[in-house]
């Protein structure tokens, strides 16, 4: 009986570490997508944003990937011609900078200067 106390303790001591460690992935929300944007996919969307005179938005602290962006700044669809790879995204135009968002955590994901 011993035994299987001393079992039961080492599994939980060994499982805990893991539950805590995805806890804290899940909590602290890290920008975990990866995203390539090809050179001329790039001159395509800012080509987009000039053609439609997309107005910036002003948002009050640095943008940066990782960031999440506050509610009251509104998320723009992704056209399909910027790519399949970025139809889910969102963005942002906020200075010269155009700013991909996934749209469930509002976290920025890439900015394309």
């Amino acid at each position: 009986m011993k035994y299987a106390h001393l079992a039961i303790v080492a599994v939980v001591a060994a499982v805990t570490p893991a539950i805590a460690q995805t806890s804290t992935v899940t909590t602290t929300g890290a920008a975990t997508t990866s995203i390539t944007i090809a050179p001329e996919q790039r001159t395509r969307i800012k080509t987009y944003i000039t053609e439609h005179k997309v107005a910036p938005v002003a948002v009050k602290e640095r943008i940066t990937v990782g960031t999440v962006l506050p509610d009251d700044v509104d998320l723009l669809a992704v056209p399909r011609d910027w790519g399949p790879s970025l139809h889910t995204y969102r963005y942002v135009y906020s200075g010269n900078d155009v700013v991909l968002v996934e749209p469930q955590s509002r976290r920025v994901v890439q900015i394309i200067d």
